[in-house]
């Protein structure tokens, strides 16, 4: 293996350490570290929560609890470590302290302020320090972080299972699942490494969920749950005000909305939550101000699950950061329910970007990937390029 290879499977591995932090972390970034002496690791860490210490001194203090000598070590961490206090110590200074003698960084942090200062903090110090190691892979593992802290809006990923012809349901007004148990698997995969998890009334009145996370290994945790209810017509009874849940539910509605349904809804334990009407003077919910509530809530990621008029109504709205398609290998016909219903135009995926018949707007995918899970198909991409959240080099 050569010494390029050599090091990007070094920082592979911080960055499994960094992904174990996923969903657990906000409003922080999920980082991995791993320190490396003779060709083998000797410490690995990651970031667990806001306030806790972070990756590099976690990994610093597992190596040191097998009585491993730091002087002269090397560590890969997958974000720049901070020269900054905040809840915690600058991680520079415990890197110093340790006397490790190589850093490689996976990428520069994403504020402007602050991007390469930590770098150039150990450097001038002595420490050897090398940039943009599996840099795209470092850049999309902290991207909720990264627009969080840049607009204050949460990172959005859009998810739907569906057939070939596009139909999310067998028929419409009907619950009905579409893909199949190597996806579901998937999908609770997703939950648990995002914040919140978002549906519209109608998916919660027909499917009536759980919204939780359900992991082989029961290693998982629950994202917080957001209902589009604009007046207030889910049940206190619903599955998921009535099971044993980590995590909270959260249910949006107009600003008229009836006192005595909020009442009932919060004495089942839900937090209601009365947002404005659009400026537009539309009666559905303005999801730019929702979105900007879940910002200032420390909420960094939100999966938002449909139906298909909230799928909509996030692509007409300019919401979506990422989509993650799961394909059925059938057709349905007119019976199912489309992806996209009852918001107006949103085209998707054309090759140029440019606008198409009428003038509609179509948004293009990038840094597109396909997996196959059992039969079905997962089709991922974004909406927001990672590397459009970085400062340009200057």
């Amino acid at each position: 293996m050569d010494s390029s290879s050599r090091h990007e499977d070094y920082m592979r591995r911080a960055l499994a350490e960094g992904k174990k932090g996923l969903g657990r972390t906000s409003p922080n970034p999920a980082v991995g570290a791993v320190i490396v002496r003779d060709g083998a690791i000797i410490g690995r860490g990651f970031h667990k929560k806001a306030g806790t210490p972070h990756a590099e001194v976690n990994a610093l203090a597992n190596a040191r609890a097998y009585g491993h000598d730091l002087r002269g070590a090397t560590m890969y961490v997958t974000l720049e470590p901070c020269n900054h206090s905040g809840r915690t110590p600058p991680c520079t200074e415990a890197i110093l302290a340790a006397g490790i003698r190589q850093v490689y960084i996976g990428t520069k942090d994403p504020n402007a302020q602050v991007a390469g200062g930590g770098a150039a903090f150990l450097a001038a110090r002595g420490v050897e320090v090398y940039l943009d190691i599996c840099r795209s892979a470092c850049r999309q593992l902290i991207v909720p972080f990264s627009k969080h802290s840049r607009s204050g809006m949460p990172w959005v990923l859009m998810k739907a299972g569906m057939s070939l012809d596009g139909k999310i349901t067998h028929t419409q007004g009907q619950s009905g699942t579409i893909t199949g148990p190597e996806a579901a698997v998937y999908v609770h995969g997703l939950r648990n490494e995002l914040d919140a998890i978002l549906i519209g009334v109608g998916t919660a009145l027909i499917d009536n969920p759980s919204l939780t996370t359900r992991l082989a290994d029961h290693s998982g945790r629950d994202p917080v749950r957001l209902v589009l209810d604009s007046t207030l017509r889910l049940s206190p009874d619903c599955q998921m005000l009535r099971q044993q849940s980590t995590s909270s539910t959260w249910i949006f509605c107009r600003e008229d909305a009836d006192l005595a349904r909020e009442a009932r809804l919060q004495g089942a334990g839900a937090r209601v939550i009365r947002i404005g009407a659009r400026p537009s003077g539309d009666p559905c919910l303005d999801l730019q101000q929702i979105m900007r509530y879940l910002g200032g809530q420390g909420i960094a990621s939100v999966l938002v699950e449909g139906g298909a008029q909230v799928h909509a109504s996030f692509l007409t709205e300019d919401l979506v950061d990422e989509v993650a398609l799961l394909l059925a290998p059938y057709f349905i016909g007119e019976a199912g329910t489309p992806l996209l219903q009852g918001r107006g135009p949103c085209q998707v995926g054309n090759r140029d970007g440019n606008s198409g018949a009428g003038g509609h707007h179509r948004k293009k995918l990038c840094k597109i990937c396909t997996e196959h899970l059992g039969a079905d198909l997962l089709y991922r991409g974004y909406f927001t390029d990672p590397d459009s959240l970085f400062p340009a080099a200057p």
